[in-house]
């Protein structure tokens, strides 16, 4: 039986360039729903899951497999909202749903430079944005069905988005398997 079928609750992954309202929109659905909220950068900072530091792209250099190993426990029983700007690093049997979250460029650009990006960092995360490497990544690494892209432009998409995710949660079910 794989993992996706022990599960009582569902695992969501929400992903997106920075400055698209991963963090926000999973701690407003956390409350909402109930689920656990588990950013990934701040886990890596934490618990030290990096190789080190990347002078030029000012981020954590990601250690792909202490992660894994690290989250395993964590969301193998369902109830969690993962946050993390990448998802092609993680298994596909960890989720029920992948969101992408995204945001018009010039929204992005005022969001990121309000954060101190420049240089290397915020060409890289715009472009991330602009090509919808993202979208792409979720939709090569996923099943079709499990992968949703949504605005993120303004507060009223984030109470959507909490809403209609929300929605999703209450009318989730395991799978006939685990009810047996």
């Amino acid at each position: 039986m794989a993992q996706r079928d022990r599960r009582l609750k569902p695992n969501i992954l929400v992903t997106g360039t920075p400055g698209t309202g991963k963090t926000s929109t999973c701690s407003l659905l956390a409350d909402a729903t109930g689920l656990t909220h588990l950013n990934v950068g701040d886990l890596v900072k934490l618990k030290s899951l990096h190789d080190g530091w990347d002078d030029e792209l000012e981020c954590f250099i990601l250690n792909e497999d202490l992660l894994i190993d690290e989250m395993e426990d964590m969301v193998k029983g369902g109830g969690t909202i993962v946050d993390y700007h990448s998802c092609d690093i993680f298994p596909e049997r960890w989720f029920d749903a992948i969101v992408v979250l995204q945001t018009d460029n010039g929204v992005l650009y005022e969001r990121l430079t309000n954060r101190g990006y420049t240089g290397a960092k915020l060409q890289n995360n715009m472009e991330c944005e602009i090509f919808q490497v993202l979208l792409e990544e979720a939709r090569e690494s996923y099943p079709q069905e499990l992968v949703r892209a949504l605005p993120s432009n303004t507060i009223e998409d984030m109470s959507n988005n909490v809403e209609i995710l929300s929605d999703w949660v209450s009318a989730w079910s395991p799978p006939a398997a685990n009810l047996s």
